[in-house]
């Protein structure tokens, strides 16, 4: 029986690298990747064996969690910010964020809202009564959205029939479920088959706020340094990036 208990014991050793070796790369992802990274993740997977699972949240919130010691090994932010918030905490391996795409900002509606299509007169009209979008405080989209009102000189008149959103995922939420008539939402979610099926879209103009540059960071106290950079590094390939320019991201080298 002591014999038995003993090679259970040495069989369970002998296995835990292996059981290392096949934890997931854990990514803390902004919500605007949400509808891009699932088929990306899989074709990483198919190529190199690693398996990378996200977490979707406002940048600002995975920022902290991260700070808390969340067990991230990946960050991709929505803007340059948080991922430099955390270089300068030590709690990032690079001394400057990678710029992995941009993103863009578009107003959404859905095709039975009774409101005329999608654009910037839309903003101006009496009937738009509810405007979705992310919190400027945690999301760059929102302080996105907050800045393009600001530069149409539209923002105080809409700041009373503005719905705020944790993240520009939630904001999507919202008016597609009709809790907002329309929404300053990202372009990735405008492109998903569900919000392009039923409602259409107008391209905020880049000029009327900030670039959204999306960067990364390989956390520093991560175990799998190797695979997230490995991860990293097929983001910012050539057929990566067209992938993701189809979702409504624009690659690194369209963005500079």
């Amino acid at each position: 029986m002591k014999l038995r208990t003993l090679l259970c014991f040495l069989l369970a050793v002998a296995c835990l690298p292996l059981l290392h070796a096949q934890a997931p790369l854990r990514v803390a992802a902004a919500a605007d990747l949400e509808p891009v990274l699932p088929p990306i993740f899989a074709q990483f997977q198919r190529q190199t064996g690693i398996r990378a699972q996200a977490t979707y949240k406002a940048s600002a919130v995975l920022t902290t969690q991260i700070l808390n010691g969340a067990p991230f090994d990946l960050f991709l932010s929505a803007d340059l910010g948080y991922p430099k918030r955390l270089i300068a905490a030590g709690s990032a391996d690079s001394a400057t964020p990678i710029t992995y795409a941009q993103g863009t900002l578009v107003l959404w509606t859905r095709n039975d809202s009774h409101l005329p299509p999608p654009s910037i007169a839309l903003l101006r009209d009496p009937a738009l009564k509810t405007l979705a979008i992310a919190s400027p405080r945690q999301a760059p989209y929102g302080r996105a959205a907050v800045a393009a009102l600001k530069s149409l000189k539209l923002y105080n008149s809409l700041k009373s029939h503005i719905v705020t959103a944790e993240n520009i995922g939630q904001a999507a939420q919202f008016v597609d479920s009709g809790n907002a008539q329309a929404g300053l939402i990202s372009f990735t979610s405008a492109l998903t088959p569900t919000l392009s099926s039923i409602g259409s879209y107008y391209v905020i103009p880049r000029n009327l706020y900030p670039p959204i540059k999306q960067g990364a960071i390989v956390v520093k106290n991560s175990r799998q340094r190797t695979a997230a950079h490995k991860l990293l590094d097929f983001l910012l390939s050539p057929p990566i990036q067209a992938e993701m320019a189809k979702r409504g991201l624009t690659p690194v080298k369209s963005a500079q």
